[in-house]
């Protein structure tokens, strides 16, 4: 039996290319679980674009008003130019040390929005910068596993390269979900970092989307939260001045939190939208996801894109909330799926491939501009180009990612 996917265009007065799709009628979606390590998409890339501008603030006072995003869709550089799978043959993906000052300003390079990085603070109270809940060293043939958070700042910043020239750090290994331990060997290695050196050394003015990083794993009290929440906030008060900040969290209680102490900065919701489940039924659904945001004044939220491909009806339900959506996941560095989520109507992507989606995006804009509008009768004013549609079925298909 065909299943009718019914998607959302964005308005078309916000958006400066006719995006829009009524109703399109498919089969079964395969299986999308399966991803590999090597992100490979030369031949899959069908680009995009709407008309970026470098912030989505607006100051009224001293206040900050949220421009959502759906007036333009956005590109976020995740971890800055991507993460690492140090597993992966990709080169693509152990290019630039995630998470550091070089992979911020390089970033910059490209038309991003928004960069985002991972937050923990240390025992002495440092907000630093890095993603894993903890960190591997070796030391004689011995691994080494210390939490993060239990280090202080210095014992934390001595691991892999130093700042000082002639200072040799401690060996940086990493592990993977799966057990496997690599030496973190990456063409362009920096230094490990803190929030305030993120302010005070990034030369461009990208806006940056700060994630709240805890462990799944650890129950926290809302005084352990409240705690590393104020000291983040200390440094983001005092250094980002007109910077865009998005904050968001996979944690429910700290994203809730994070709107209570402030109202100045957008507060979003990380959920991988049921694709793995969790003690915490708040963090097991779409739905659920809805329903916190709703409770806690948040502005959205930010999906593993295949639950959204599993469920494109949804973003209409979250639009009709008056939520933003960003969707995340190594789909979005294919760009036939990042076209796909315009047409959905989804606001962003965080993406790993930095330079390529950039490129897809631009490309698309020009070549858009030259496409016939296929107009329908009685759609009530609902367009879209024949490649945008073209490019939207072969997602729907997802043939390239199946093994």
């Amino acid at each position: 039996m065909d299943t009718v996917f019914k998607f959302i265009s964005p308005n078309s007065s916000q958006i400066p290319l006719k995006m829009a799709l009524k109703t399109a009628h498919v089969t079964r979606l395969p299986n999308l679980d399966h991803v590999s390590d090597d992100i490979n998409h030369t031949n899959n890339v069908v680009a995009f674009n709407t008309h970026h501008h470098k912030h989505h603030r607006q100051d009224v006072g001293d206040a900050v008003v949220f421009r959502k995003p759906a007036e333009e869709f956005m590109v976020i550089g995740h971890r800055g130019t991507g993460m690492n799978l140090l597993q992966s043959s990709d080169h693509r993906m152990k290019m630039i040390k995630e998470n550091s000052i070089l992979a911020f300003n390089t970033a910059g390079e490209f038309n991003l929005d928004y960069i985002e990085f991972d937050v923990q603070v240390t025992k002495d109270d440092c907000p630093i910068i890095f993603h894993d809940n903890f960190i591997y060293t070796e030391d004689k043939g011995v691994i080494i596993e210390k939490r993060v958070t239990d280090m202080n700042l210095d014992e934390f910043l001595s691991y892999g390269p130093q700042r000082e020239p002639n200072k040799v750090g401690k060996p940086l290994f990493r592990k993977t979900k799966d057990g496997r331990i690599f030496e973190w060997k990456v063409e362009k290695d920096d230094y490990l970092c803190t929030l305030e050196e993120v302010f005070t050394k990034i030369n461009h003015s990208k806006g940056f989307n700060i994630e709240f990083k805890f462990d799944d794993n650890i129950l926290y009290t809302e005084e352990e939260l409240v705690h590393v929440i104020q000291i983040v906030l200390r440094i983001v008060f005092k250094y980002a001045k007109n910077r865009s900040i998005i904050f968001s969290s996979f944690q429910p209680d700290a994203a809730l939190l994070t709107r209570k102490l402030q109202s100045i900065y957008p507060v979003f919701f990380l959920t991988n939208g049921g694709v793995e489940t969790y003690t915490d039924v708040r963090r097991n659904s779409l739905d659920e996801a809805m329903k916190l945001c709703l409770a806690g004044g948040l502005n959205g939220m930010v999906c593993e894109v295949r639950s959204i491909l599993r469920n494109p009806g949804v973003i209409k339900r979250i639009k009709d909330l008056k939520l933003s959506l960003i969707s995340y996941g190594q789909l979005n560095n294919i760009g036939e799926v990042v076209n796909a989520q315009i047409l959905m109507g989804v606001d962003g992507v965080i993406v790993d491939l930095v330079q390529e989606i950039t490129e897809v995006v631009a490309d698309f804009g020009k070549e858009v501009e030259n496409e016939i509008i296929v107009d329908e009768e009685n759609d009530d004013g609902i367009k879209c180009s024949e490649k945008q549609l073209s490019s939207l079925m072969k997602v729907i298909e997802m043939k390239y990612i199946c093994s």
